[in-house]
């Protein structure tokens, strides 16, 4: 049987100190106890990622006003771990499109939304920001964070 994998974006988030200061976002789930990670979230029917990149970050930041740098050329994939099967159905997992975004110097984080996905974040420097990530998201994120840094953004 074919796996069915719902269409996702991720966001890669550079302060906006960058490129003074190379700091990467990452939030802190609600759900899932001590896990961070970069949003994301699904695309609507008849969204381009690009808007369902900015509609997310609107819900799950507080903010929109970012950058894009640049993209990840491919759709990444990844099957749910057991226990989120369940909340996910139908879907086995999530193809993701992955962006490199600057937070705009006037880009206000208010985590306090509609329906609240973090409950804190912060900005890591670029060289450490895979420490505090443990989850299976893990191998994708060191495929994105390389690309980008072979591309010279980091």
């Amino acid at each position: 049987m074919q796996k069915k994998y719902r269409p996702n974006v991720a966001a890669v988030i550079l302060a906006s100190s960058y490129p003074f200061k190379c700091e990467i976002f990452v939030a802190r789930r609600v759900d899932i106890s001590d896990v961070w990670q970069f949003p994301q979230g699904g695309i609507d029917e008849g969204e381009s990622p690009k808007e369902a990149l900015l509609r997310e970050l609107e819900e799950e930041i507080g903010t929109g006003k970012v950058k894009v740098l640049d993209e990840y050329p491919q759709w990444l994939s990844y099957d749910f771990p057991s226990g989120a099967a369940k909340k996910m159905y139908p879907f086995d997992g999530q193809t993701q499109k992955y962006f490199l975004v600057r937070l705009d110097a006037d880009a206000r984080i208010n985590l306090k939304t509609k329906h609240p996905e973090f409950d804190d974040y912060k900005f890591v420097d670029v060289k450490n920001v895979l420490d505090g990530i443990n989850h299976f998201k893990k191998p994708i994120y060191v495929k994105v964070l390389s690309y980008f840094k072979e591309k010279g953004f980091f």
